[in-house]
């Protein structure tokens, strides 16, 4: 049993969860995952690794309630029943800032996607990199830890779907806008955000990472859920990412595979609901 220090609500739809797991942040670096489990008989739920500190052993993660296993998240107040990590390969530049010194380098985060993006910004600002993030979202109040942002990145520009906050439109429009200024893109968000930064950077020849998330059971590599092509070639995200070169990647495989079992979420998030509702009357 892993201690829940708080489980706060940052949006309508995004949590932040501070948790003591020592083992899993001990060598920790920014890029990698933990999958957590609420209860005994819970899904494992693959999350970022957010934010960290090695003192205190505490772990910091961000998660979006999407369906039943997120949902069944935000009732845990006192303890999860387990939590694994670090999972996955870390980001590339922080595992070697120094091969990329002088790269102008900027981060793109679309959603929760802010969450692997901060703790990579803060890191490489430790190691002396001056680093511009874009981070869109589809209203002001789903823009989260822009604070926190704000201290670690040198400029941050934010983009709104309604306009709400920052620049209406899309991030890829800004990122258009400013592609020049950049060697580096990395991007983080949802599928089609990122198909379409790296189809932009492709024809611009800067070279684009970005992190995939698709559905992921045991984390090992084992199970086969996270299966992505990448290159024309069957890689796991869990053990050959989460990060791959954004112009290798199939997204429209990624988005294909991400569809298939649509109708039985909601179906589960529908018994989870009503579970949760019996439990907490």
């Amino acid at each position: 049993m892993y201690k829940i220090i708080y489980n706060k609500k940052l949006s309508s739809v995004a949590y932040e969860m501070c948790v003591e797991a020592p083992h899993v942040i001990e060598k920790c670096i920014p890029g990698q995952f933990a999958i957590v489990m609420a209860q005994e008989d819970s899904e494992r739920i693959p999350l970022t690794i957010y934010d960290y500190d090695k003192e205190k052993g505490l772990l910091y993660l961000i998660y979006q309630v999407i369906g039943a296993s997120t949902l069944e998240l935000t009732y845990a107040k006192n303890y999860l029943y387990s939590v694994s990590g670090p999972l996955g390969n870390a980001n590339e530049i922080c595992q070697n800032p120094n091969s990329f010194k002088g790269k102008r380098i900027v981060y793109v985060a679309g959603g929760v996607g802010i969450a692997p993006v901060y703790p990579q910004v803060k890191y490489l600002k430790e190691k002396g990199f001056d680093v511009d993030v874009v981070y869109g979202a589809r209203t002001n109040e789903m823009l989260i830890i822009r604070n926190k942002l704000q201290e670690v990145a040198r400029k941050v520009f934010y983009v709104t779907d309604d306009g709400s906050y920052g620049t209406k439109g899309f991030v890829t429009e800004v990122l258009k806008n400013r592609i020049k200024n950049y060697d580096i893109v990395v991007a983080i968000g949802p599928v089609i955000m990122m198909k379409n930064i790296s189809e932009l950077t492709k024809e611009a020849g800067v070279k684009t990472i970005v992190s995939m998330n698709p559905l992921m059971v045991d984390g090992s590599g084992m199970c086969g859920a996270c299966r992505c092509e990448v290159d024309g070639k069957s890689k796991f995200a869990c053990t050959d990412g989460p990060e791959f070169d954004g112009h290798k990647v199939n997204f429209d495989l990624a988005m294909k595979r991400m569809n298939i079992y649509k109708e039985e979420e909601k179906e589960k998030l529908q018994e989870m609901e009503k579970r949760l509702q019996s439990q907490n009357k």
